[in-house]
């Protein structure tokens, strides 16, 4: 069972955010489906929901869809029985689900992420991209959604050869014939996808692309950078980086990042790519790992990687991005990499 609910810090922050999201009134009295909702972006995104439920009438509904109704209940418990809260099964690598709702909204966030995965199955992290969202942009289709929103990545835009911030329409080059960029091409074409769903069929989407997402909703057992360290600092275990660390990056606390997802799907532009990042949150890994280190008051290591961790590396030397575009909707990050990181270590520190 998630203890997520025993930190007071955590709804402290989340009533934070809010505050900033009168989007949140648009969905009063509406449905929003949300895939991928039990992980670290999607999570945050569903307790901001849950949250303005319990402290307000009008209600929005929230239909949760996943593999697993048990792994849901237990990260959402007493609030998984809710009047407002249904769960739905869903399987993002397959295009024949039979989701038999009528969301109003939706928000797709289900992927294959962890680096481990993505190299170990590629095959189904590339189906998990692409036929997930066809079966929803159907379904969106079919019932007259008024709006579906794609959580894509940072990594659509390739290998950059400056360290300028990422722009919504700068693209670089992306090695094809490389398993690990399975996961990276799988998201280029769904945008793709998105923008084809528009042009022929009239579907309404708005895409986002996050950076590198860090805070405590994810999990135990995510073995992206900037969680494990979150964790083992948490532990009181020193950090430990198997490189140099001087690969620039866009980070942004999950409360921050759902917060965008939100305000982007009722307010952005059709057919439009926001990036989310948080300008005061713009480091390099090994700043992002002394940030950590602090915040869990331990220490930090570097030992060699081996050819195995190597190979799950990102390859992009810069993922940095430019959020002029989703600040002029008004978006404000308020987690800077030093609040994000302290926020982070005392929320799981303080979930048990």
């Amino acid at each position: 069972m998630s203890k997520i609910y025993n930190s007071i810090e955590w709804f402290k922050e989340i009533d934070e955010v809010s505050k900033n999201l009168p989007e949140l009134f648009e969905l009063a009295n509406k449905s929003v489906l949300i895939t991928g909702a039990s992980g670290l972006i999607c999570s945050a995104i569903t307790d901001i929901l849950i949250r303005f439920n319990e402290t307000h009438d009008n209600p929005i509904k929230i239909i949760v869809a996943g593999r697993w109704s048990e792994e849901m209940s237990n990260r959402f418990g007493k609030y998984y029985d809710r009047e407002y809260f249904k769960f739905v099964k869903y399987d993002s690598s397959k295009s024949d689900n039979e989701l038999n709702v009528k969301p109003d909204y939706i928000i797709h966030g289900a992927s294959n992420a962890s680096p481990k995965l993505v190299m170990n199955e590629p095959v189904e992290t590339m189906l998990s991209n692409f036929n997930g969202l066809y079966y929803l942009l159907n379904l969106a289709k079919k019932n007259n959604t008024k709006r579906l929103l794609y959580i894509s990545s940072s990594e659509v835009y390739g290998q950059k050869n400056d360290n300028k911030p990422f722009q919504e329409k700068d693209y670089g080059y992306i090695d094809l014939l490389n398993q690990r960029n399975s996961y990276s091409v799988g998201k280029r074409a769904a945008e793709t996808l998105c923008a084809s769903y528009f042009a022929e069929y009239g579907v309404e989407s708005v895409i986002v692309r996050p950076g590198h997402i860090y805070g405590p909703t994810a999990s135990k057992n995510d073995d992206r950078i900037s969680s494990a360290f979150a964790f083992a600092a948490a532990r009181g275990e020193n950090i430990v980086m198997k490189s140099a660390g001087t690969q620039l990056r866009s980070y942004c606390y999950c409360l921050d990042c759902a917060s965008a997802i939100i305000k982007v799907l009722v307010i952005g532009e059709p057919v439009k790519a926001y990036n989310i990042s948080n300008p005061d949150a713009v480091v390099t890994i090994k700043q992002m790992a002394e940030a950590i280190a602090k915040a869990g008051n331990v220490k930090l290591v570097t030992e060699s990687a081996s050819e195995v961790e190597k190979q799950r590396f990102n390859p992009m030397d810069n993922s940095s991005l430019d959020s002029a575009s989703i600040q002029q909707l008004g978006w404000k990050g308020l987690f800077d990499i030093n609040k994000g990181t302290a926020a982070t270590i005392k929320i799981i520190k303080e979930m048990k």
